[in-house]
């Protein structure tokens, strides 16, 4: 499994920095019963909040991944030139939410067939990805992109390329975009263009979340996460 708590960025990240909505550390080693993986669905401020308030997740990061450059800046990933990709890290508790259940709001909070691109952000920064940490997940990623074609096909769009790759370095981004959309005077803004396309059953999943979770997410709403609360879904 990939360390990615050990990519600290110098002085300007803390190694005791919280959460700003889930009140968690941002860095502490895995549990026994904790994973993580790395998704990338567009501007990670928007995905972010997206993931954090599913039960279930312990802590979320936003960073970069997927690229060449050691510690890029949020300015070098802009350029195009390091080849990361804007992520969001996402740990989570294993008896509480299975990985099936992050891959339904990964696939459903954005369009995976855009290319570098995410509605109105362009650039490499803004492709689709997984990056994943076990090999439990990779199969269960690869499965459900075989799925979501099937259902992104019945609604017309063409063919999924999110990247989707193994042990990838995480470097967290700078503080100031950590739980942005939650820190007073935050820009409400996300780019994300959801399908409307759903991610059913598929080969291994293993949904633990109630349908009364997915009623908080409403993508045929323009920006539905931006109009939702920050606090985490409540189970009844």
């Amino acid at each position: 499994m990939l360390p990615s708590w050990l990519t600290q960025r110098g002085g300007e990240s803390s190694a005791d920095a919280m959460h700003a909505v889930l009140g968690t550390p941002l860095r502490a080693p895995l549990m026994s019963d904790q994973e993580e993986a790395l998704f990338a669905c567009g501007c990670f401020w928007g995905a972010e909040k997206g993931f954090w308030r599913l039960p279930g997740v312990v802590s979320t990061a936003v960073g970069y991944a997927g690229g060449e450059r050691v510690n890029p800046t949020y300015q070098e990933v802009c350029t195009g030139t390091t080849g990361h990709t804007e992520v969001v890290r996402v740990v989570w508790s294993t008896p509480a939410i299975d990985f099936s259940d992050l891959l339904k709001l990964f696939w459903e909070c954005h369009d995976p067939t855009q290319g570098n691109r995410q509605g109105n952000d362009t650039g490499t920064q803004y492709r689709s990805a997984i990056y994943t940490t076990t090999d439990q997940q990779m199969s269960l990623a690869l499965a459900s992109k075989t799925a979501y074609q099937n259902a992104l096909n019945q609604q017309g769009y063409g063919p999924i390329t999110t990247e989707i790759l193994a042990d990838q370095t995480f470097y967290f981004a700078e503080p100031y975009h950590q739980q942005y959309l939650a820190k007073p005077g935050s820009r409400p803004y996300c780019s994300a263009m959801p399908t409307q396309a759903e991610l059913k059953e598929f080969e291994g999943n293993n949904y633990r979340l109630p349908s009364t979770v997915w009623t908080a997410y409403d993508w045929s709403i323009n920006h539905c996460v931006l109009r939702s609360d920050n606090a985490p879904i409540r189970l009844a």
